[in-house]
């Protein structure tokens, strides 16, 4: 039993029936229909089936079993909300707030050199592991409102969030509206954006008053933890992704979009 809703399944066949008819694929000259496909792709995202497995269910062959899981994720990613339109939707939710927090994706394939000589660009040093950073917007309660593209899991939160092109002018906006940006001081070099907790300095006590702020904003912040750990375990693909690390991104928005239509909720 495929444990989604008929509904979600019936979203993304939808989704992949609109892609055949825009490149005029013939009645018939696939090996799968557009329902069949969607729960392979289902199936992997929820359950983490090995495409070895999928392809031997559905009797079609390895490759094209990639071709169809690799067709659902890209048709899945475009349907991920822009951070404007998604901040915009929080607005409108009347949330006061919302979480920034990073998530490391664990990744197997990462044959690739990066800027320091003899360590992998995909090597994280916190977790001793490969891996890929994704920034996660999450709501007040939790709820993941969106994520970013994948980064190396080398780069520290502060260093992805401004390499993307929209986290920091829209999360600027978001603020001077008003609103606030939470985040760890993972995002202290940019606290002129985020709201982080007072660090401790050598030498320096927290007066009673700055030990209350930073409690009340852990407990407010907690919940973007929250939302990280619903996406991994709702998605076991999300837990260890053995693709293409440069996909994770496009991986993690797909699950994103999987998520809002399996419970009917965007913000």
């Amino acid at each position: 039993m495929l444990p989604a809703r008929e509904e979600t399944v019936l979203f993304v066949s939808a989704l992949l029936h609109a892609r055949r008819q825009r490149q005029g694929t013939r009645r018939g000259r696939r090996a799968l229909t557009c329902h069949q496909q969607a729960v392979l792709v289902i199936r992997w995202f929820l359950d983490g089936t090995r495409v070895r497995q999928l392809a031997a269910d559905n009797a079609i062959s390895v490759p094209n079993a990639y071709r169809c899981l690799h067709e659902g994720i890209a048709v899945l990613a475009d349907h991920r909300p822009s951070l404007r339109s998604a901040l915009l939707a929080a607005k409108i939710a009347e949330h006061p707030h919302v979480n920034i927090d990073g998530t490391l994706i664990h990744t197997d394939r990462c044959a690739a050199p990066g800027p320091t000589t003899g360590v992998d660009l995909w090597w994280s040093g916190k977790h001793h592991h490969h891996r890929g950073n994704i920034q996660v917007i999450s709501s007040p309660d939790g709820w993941p409102l969106w994520t970013s593209d994948v980064r190396p899991g080398r780069e520290h939160d502060t260093t992805c969030a401004r390499t993307h092109p929209d986290i920091l002018p829209d999360l600027t906006a978001w603020t001077e509206d008003g609103f606030h940006a939470l985040g760890d001081l993972g995002y202290e070099g940019e606290a002129a954006i985020f709201t982080v907790p007072i660090k401790k300095t050598p030498g320096v006590k927290l007066t009673d008053e700055q030990k209350q702020t930073n409690w009340l904003q852990a407990h407010a912040r907690a919940r973007a933890e929250q939302a990280n750990a619903l996406l991994k375990t709702t998605f076991r693909a999300l837990r260890r992704v053995s693709l293409d690390p440069s996909q994770i991104g496009r991986i993690v928005a797909a699950a994103l979009v999987l998520l809002h239509i399996e419970h009917g909720r965007t913000t």
